[in-house]
């Protein structure tokens, strides 16, 4: 029996939680015994992890992390107080001193990176192999014993800004990185050059099972009826990188084309007030319909008539894949790493990034019944849980 410990930090509703429950789903539990240790017990995805996975008691100081600066006062935790205050100035003033833009990835690295000293090791017991899922990396290199230590890459690093020095040494002291997909390595390798020789491929494993028992739990005719028009659904967090922001005036080139849309939102996050107003400016409340967080999104995957993810960049996006399991028509964006998400035209199809480009790629594909039948067909032979990629991970024990 071999010892795995794998750490993430929490379960909320997201692709990377999703790939977690995937990989979870597929271990061979009468061979591998699997601690999880999350540092938040929270999120919808919490309930759905494995009975046979082992979720290790919460320790307060991990729980301090990516939560309200009051939370942690109120849970008298001082040291990692310091640490975030510290770790806050010291991002600020390398955003100001470089001019790097708002969106960008040195404040959570930094917030890991200077409340490290003030955490307790996760466990005694030495572990076969250890696996920090989500970035930052710093907890599992320095706080768990362990054989062999893997770190995962989940997003595509030519569009995010980082303080490359910093996480250089971070990543350095895994002796495995596991990246999802060849376009993700890439990307990884653009920054991080010297690395390539601990690089790992392991793609994304779905939960193929729960996904399409999930699907069929309940209907969702009340938020998206069907009243004739085509039924066009995306999925993913309000942020920049989900380019939602650009999905009114999408719709809107769609309205004055004479197809008659439909589009829903699933979804939540910081970007929501300006979604809001962006749907306003575009007349397109009537069209473009946000149906917030949902913790089953399968029922409306199911209910579309064409997924679409409208991404400005993604590493590898678990949506599309499940969107492509439960036999629906996809579209993506042509981000940097389209290529590697589908077949293009084969299981799915890529249009331009620029709203009109991407309007007309959108308005084609709708017209072109033929296409969208092929595309389902292929997209039901296909295998999209990628379950088999276990077995690289159980090599690496």
């Amino acid at each position: 029996m071999k010892d795995i410990l794998i750490f993430a930090h929490a379960m909320e509703l997201g692709g990377a939680e999703r790939a977690l429950l995937g990989l979870l789903e597929n271990i061979d539990y009468s061979n591998y015994s699997v601690d999880l240790f999350l540092m938040r017990h929270s999120g919808e995805l919490l309930n759905l992890i494995p009975h046979q996975v082992h979720l290790l008691p919460e320790i307060s100081q991990y729980s301090c992390l990516a939560v309200p600066i009051k939370d942690v006062i109120h849970k008298r935790q001082m040291k990692v107080l310091l640490g975030r205050m510290f770790a806050k100035f010291q991002a600020r003033c390398r955003i100001r001193r470089l001019g790097l833009p708002v969106d960008n990835n040195v404040e959570l690295e930094y917030s890991h990176k200077y409340t490290l000293w003030s955490m307790p090791n996760i466990s005694n017991q030495q572990y076969d192999l250890a696996i920090s899922f989500l970035t930052p990396h710093y907890f599992v290199a320095e706080r768990i014993d362990a054989k062999q230590k893997i770190a995962w890459i989940h997003t595509d690093y030519s569009k995010v800004s980082v303080d490359v020095e910093s996480e250089y040494k971070m990543w350095d002291k895994y002796d495995h990185i596991i990246s999802i997909s060849d376009s993700v390595t890439k990307s990884f390798l653009g920054v991080f050059k010297d690395l390539a020789h601990k690089i790992i491929k392991i793609e994304n494993i779905l939960p193929q099972y729960s996904i399409k028992k999930q699907a069929l739990e309940f209907v969702v005719t009340k938020e998206m009826p069907c009243n004739g028009s085509i039924r066009l659904l995306s999925i993913g967090r309000f942020c920049k990188a989900k380019n939602f922001d650009n999905i009114p005036d999408i719709c809107r080139r769609l309205i004055e084309k004479g197809i008659n849309v439909n589009w829903y939102l699933i979804g939540y996050g910081g970007d929501e007030g300006l979604i809001r107003q962006k749907i306003f400016d575009a007349k397109m409340q009537d069209f473009v319909f946000i149906l917030g967080k949902k913790e089953n999104p399968y029922p409306y995957i199911l209910s579309c008539d064409i997924y679409i993810q409208p991404s400005r960049y993604e590493g590898n996006s678990v949506t599309v894949h499940e969107a492509q399991m439960l036999g629906k028509p996809v579209v993506i964006t042509r981000y940097e790493t389209s290529d590697s998400q589908l077949h293009e035209g084969i299981d799915g199809i890529i249009v331009p990034m620029d709203n009109k480009g991407c309007a007309e790629g959108i308005a084609d594909f709708i017209f072109d019944g033929a296409k969208q039948s092929r595309i389902v067909e292929k997209c039901n032979e296909y295998d999209y849980s990628n379950s088999s990629e276990i077995s690289k991970l159980y090599s690496l024990c």
